[in-house]
């Protein structure tokens, strides 16, 4: 059999669906979308990496569409000047544009990774004629300490960095595996434990620019964020004077307090910093978070038969 006729098929509802596609755009658009609003250099090429991205995607995506809808109109049940080959099994052309299309997507999009993934390697510092500030940060069940080991001091949940300064952060983890992001600054990063990995950013202008963890770690994850806060040099200065006057010292005791798991930490400072203490955690002198405390069950009451 040669299948039924086209003036006998249904036709394909493909505008109701471009219909429903055109109502969802405005909802899409009004999300809001922290990386494509960079404030730092390396936020800038992650963003141009993304749009060149999409861009060079739609070129499968638009003539797919177009194609989709072109062939329900065409051969639509009313058209009668629509050809009918049920016989149809080959074309040579048609295999070279179908081929030929996605080959070309995939060494374009090839060659935007491998150029950006050269060009972003977290590894590689920025070019700047200002030296980097130097900071550490370590995940912890749930919350994030920064150390600046220069400054001598330490910060829960809260991160001030000077503007157009590079920042040169080395990352480990006190606990699970984890996730650094500032989505207006940057590249993202993985912290893990017994491990120190480093990420170059920077801020252009001054700010608050939201932080988070990126990576699901236990029941506190949703609260696992915090503020950077980008302000002019000698703001930063004032800070760190100010953070000196305040607060406790981050020493072993005062860690292994910080790695109990807790949530929704208010930020905080430390006014002193252990020397080497990070280097303690990454080689794991200092041991990783406890965990959760085991579950105490009621004493058997005497008498009671087991």
């Amino acid at each position: 059999m040669n299948g039924p006729h086209p003036a006998n098929r249904q036709p394909i509802p493909a505008l109701c669906a471009a219909a429903v596609l055109l109502a969802i755009c405005p909802v899409l658009a009004g999300c809001h979308t922290l990386v494509l609003d960079p404030a730092g250099p390396v936020g800038a090429a992650d963003k141009t990496i993304l749009i060149d991205a999409v861009f060079i995607m739609l070129a499968i995506v638009v003539p797919t569409i177009a194609a989709t809808l072109g062939f329900a109109w065409w051969y639509r049940a009313g058209n009668p000047r629509a050809r009918y080959l049920p016989d149809f099994a080959y074309s040579g052309r048609i295999e070279l544009v179908t081929w030929s299309i996605p080959v070309m997507v995939i060494m374009f999009l090839g060659g935007v990774a491998w150029i950006g993934s050269h060009q972003l390697d977290p590894y590689r510092p920025l070019p700047s004629s200002a030296k980097a500030v130097e900071i550490q940060a370590v995940s912890l069940d749930w919350k994030w300490l920064f150390i600046y080991p220069e400054q001598g001091i330490a910060a829960v949940n809260q991160l001030t960095v000077p503007v157009g300064v590079p920042l040169h952060f080395t990352l480990t983890s006190g606990s699970v595996m984890n996730v650094f992001f500032v989505p207006q600054l940057g590249s993202m990063i993985y912290t893990m434990n017994g491990m120190s990995d480093q990420l170059y950013l920077q801020a252009d202008a001054p700010g608050v620019y939201y932080g988070q963890s990126a990576h699901f770690s236990g029941d506190g994850f949703s609260d696992m964020h915090f503020d950077v806060t980008a302000v002019p040099p000698d703001r930063f200065t004032a800070w760190v004077a100010s953070a000196r006057g305040t607060g406790p010292t981050l020493d072993e005791a005062a860690y292994r307090d910080l790695a109990k798991q807790s949530s929704n930490v208010k930020p905080f400072t430390y006014r002193a910093a252990a020397a080497g203490i990070y280097d303690m955690i990454v080689s794991q002198k200092l041991p990783p978070g406890p965990g959760p405390a085991p579950a105490t069950s009621p004493k058997t009451e005497a008498g009671d038969a087991r």
